[in-house]
């Protein structure tokens, strides 16, 4: 027992006991503690009856397609692969840091012949004096042993590096999974586009049909000498006007086609023909449920990233406060030396020597204190960049929530405008079948309609860019739990 011991020996081993046991320099890691929002100022009051954020938020849309599209996009996207890589790359050094908290052996062998001079008799030419023992002058020596050392980690800093090391390598786990999400909204984002160019494209096909059709009963009530070449010409300045506002809408499709593609890690034409014909876009969505601003913190990656650097940057500060003090470390060696084969493995061939070691930078103090400030600026740098990321999340919550509510109001003006826009049509029809009008009338009206459709298959397209955004913006296709 410790009490028996003699006091000086006892102090030894109290000593040797506190610096084994050792202490930790530099600041003890808190998460940041950020005051956020109670709620949304952008909520819909009836939000809490909503729906909340599903891991696979895309399958609302109702889009086989569009499913089948992102899982090609998980399976085969280059940038999602990079981040997998990185990932692996920031674990594989994660634990090679760790490894540094163990004592290193290393194995060692040679065999060698040499001469001495004739100028310097008993200088070997090994390093190790006496006569050569030939009087050839030529000398074997042949050696093997372990070395051991063991760098005692009594202020912390290699435990500082490992705590940051770690923080790095679970940051680029939230980092592999904010890419995922980005990659998931994307792919979204452009088969939307996609579809609501072909849509377009339809719609101006159709407005040309109907502007050629025009053009016709305009020609043949001029041959009968019921209209004037001026209403012919116009009728012809429709349809040209018509044809053209085809191709901006093919360009459209075909640019978002090949976006597509390359998120999916292929070829900008490899799309071509699987996507070439427009479909149902399906039914639109209801408003998922927003939950809580504090909600984003465990929701959204990108967050949980700047949170993890933040961590890092704060070990890093222990790492360097370490240097101002010694270092101390245990060192051993073991092994085997003999001039001959014969007395190789004689135990009067062993050599071994053992003891610590310790160095400290006295006069690099200034150095160190320098590195301690950038660390801790580094640190406050990292602070604030999670802080700021902590308010873009929120402004990219309310924006997409205040678009995507205003525009459902939109939508529902532009359904009446529709309407109003058909019965307009069929009043003018009317009219001018009577010979109340001109045929200028029913151009106009029939324009009208076609704006007006055109602006409900925007305002569509508009809303499902806005839901994508909503679900990107809180966190959705990513639950908090993995990495």
């Amino acid at each position: 027992m410790i009490g028996r011991l003699p006091a000086p020996r006892a102090l030894v081993a109290t000593a040797i006991a506190v610096m084994l046991a050792g202490c930790t320099v530099g600041p003890d890691y808190q998460r940041p503690s950020e005051p956020l929002p109670t709620q949304w100022s952008e909520a819909a009051p009836q939000a809490g009856s909503h729906a909340p954020v599903s891991a696979t938020w895309w399958s609302a849309f109702g889009d086989p397609e569009l499913d089948a599209l992102i899982e090609r996009a998980l399976s085969a996207n280059p940038g999602l692969q990079l981040a997998d890589s990185r990932l692996r790359e920031a674990r594989a050094l994660a634990a090679a840091d760790s490894a540094a908290e163990w004592p290193r052996v290393d194995a060692r062998g040679s065999a060698q012949r040499g001469s001495q001079s004739k100028h310097a008799p008993g200088v070997s030419p090994f390093g190790q004096g006496g006569d050569l023992g030939n009087g050839e002058g030529l000398e074997n020596l042949f050696q093997a042993g372990f070395d051991a050392s063991w760098e005692l980690d009594l202020f912390g800093g290699t435990r500082r590096g490992i705590e940051a090391a770690r923080a790095d390598a679970e940051g680029a786990a939230f980092d592999r999974e904010a890419v995922q999400l980005s990659l998931m909204a994307e792919v979204a984002r452009n088969y939307m586009a996609l579809r609501g160019a072909q849509a377009q494209r339809v719609l101006a096909q159709r407005g040309s049909d109907l502007q050629r059709d025009a053009l016709s009963l305009a020609r043949a009530r001029y041959t009968g000498g019921m209209a004037t070449d001026l209403e012919v010409a116009q009728a012809e300045a429709q349809l040209r006007d018509a044809d053209a506002a085809v191709s901006p809408w093919e360009v459209q499709a075909r640019q978002a086609m090949h976006r597509l593609a390359v998120l999916l890690g292929a070829s900008p034409v490899d799309l071509a023909g699987e996507l070439a014909e427009p479909r149902d876009e399906g039914p639109m969505p209801t408003l998922p449920d927003a939950g809580l601003p504090s909600d984003l913190l465990r929701r959204r990656p990108d967050l949980q990233l700047a949170e993890r650097q933040v961590a890092a940057a704060s070990a890093r500060i222990g790492e360097a406060t370490a240097e101002l003090y010694p270092q101390f470390s245990l060192n051993a060696s073991l092994g085997l030396a003999s001039f001959t084969t014969s007395d190789f493995f004689n135990r009067q061939s062993t050599l071994w020597s053992v003891g610590p070691a310790f160095s400290w930078p006295v006069f690099r103090h200034g150095q160190v204190k320098a590195m301690i400030h950038v660390r801790d600026e580094q640190a406050q740098q990292a602070l604030i960049a999670y802080r700021q990321s902590i308010l873009t999340a929120l402004q990219e919550v309310e924006d997409a929530l205040a678009a995507s509510q205003e525009e459902q109001h939109r939508q529902q003006a532009l359904l009446a405008s529709h309407a109003a826009s058909l019965r307009a049509l069929d009043h003018a029809r009317a009219l001018y079948k009577g010979g109340m009008t001109d045929f200028r009338a029913v151009l106009d009206q029939q324009q009208r309609v076609l704006q007006s459709e055109g602006a409900m298959e925007q305002s569509r397209m508009t809303q499902r860019t806005n839901l994508i955004a909503l679900y990107k913006a809180l966190g959705g296709g990513w639950n908090g739990e993995r990495h």
